[in-house]
């Protein structure tokens, strides 16, 4: 039976590990041809293990981003998994130097991607966001990141209306096991992944697999745009 991803040609920015490469794998158990792209080529390494193909992208870099989907053509779907975790902490002591390089790290990156693909997305394809709980969780010591995911999440349905020869989505995951936690020791990191799963309806921190579940209902859906889908396990109740 064939799949709605099948040879459907999907990229995946960011899809180097976490949730980006959950995503990247399902995809392509689905039949798609997915390039997943990163700035980092040991991650890409590990990716192209899973028979993936990879290209080393800085999405940072404007240029390179406008060459790569020039010399990659027609696409139908891309996902933005672009990570960032500066701009962590209580306001008073945040250092906006910090925050800044936040949005550098995370919010013009995405913000480059979405531009530059926009051009070669094949009608009716899709945009995806991965954005953050923290945009809307209002958890003491994540207004820097709440600003940053907030900020994101804001324009999707602007988009929305103004892209209309496309769908542009976003999933907004709660807490989940991937290497974002890994500025924390193993130790100090499951400890607080079992506080928060005292929090979390679901009772437990989420898998990259299921926020992946979601990109792929969000990219094959045809009657889904200007949306932004939690995955939080109840967290945000």
């Amino acid at each position: 039976m064939e799949t709605p991803f099948e040879n459907k040609k999907i990229i995946i920015a960011g899809g180097s590990s976490g949730i980006g490469l959950a995503a990247a794998i399902q995809f392509k158990q689905q039949e798609a041809q997915v390039t997943v792209t990163g700035r980092n080529p040991d991650k890409l390494k590990n990716a192209a293990k899973t028979d993936l193909q990879t290209a080393v992208i800085d999405s940072s870099d404007r240029e390179a981003l406008d060459s790569f989907f020039k010399s990659y053509g027609p696409v139908d779907h891309v996902v933005i998994s672009l990570s960032g975790s500066k701009g962590i902490g209580n306001f008073a002591g945040l250092s906006l130097q910090v925050l800044r390089d936040g949005f550098e790290e995370k919010y013009w990156p995405i913000l480059n991607t979405v531009q530059s693909a926009l051009p070669f997305i094949n009608k009716g394809g899709s945009i995806t966001l991965v954005t953050a709980i923290s945009a809307t969780a209002q958890l003491p010591g994540t207004s820097g990141l709440a600003a940053l995911n907030g900020a994101l999440e804001i324009m999707v349905p602007v988009w929305a209306k103004e892209l209309t020869h496309i769908r542009i989505n976003a999933v907004s995951p709660g807490v989940v096991d991937t290497s974002w936690w890994d500025f924390l020791p193993e130790q100090e990191k499951n400890e607080t992944f079992k506080q928060y799963a005292t929090q979390i309806p679901a009772g437990r921190v989420g898998k990259p697999d299921e926020i992946a579940n979601a990109i792929l209902f969000l990219a094959g859906n045809e009657y889904m745009t200007g949306k932004v889908i939690g995955c939080d396990g109840g967290m945000s109740l």
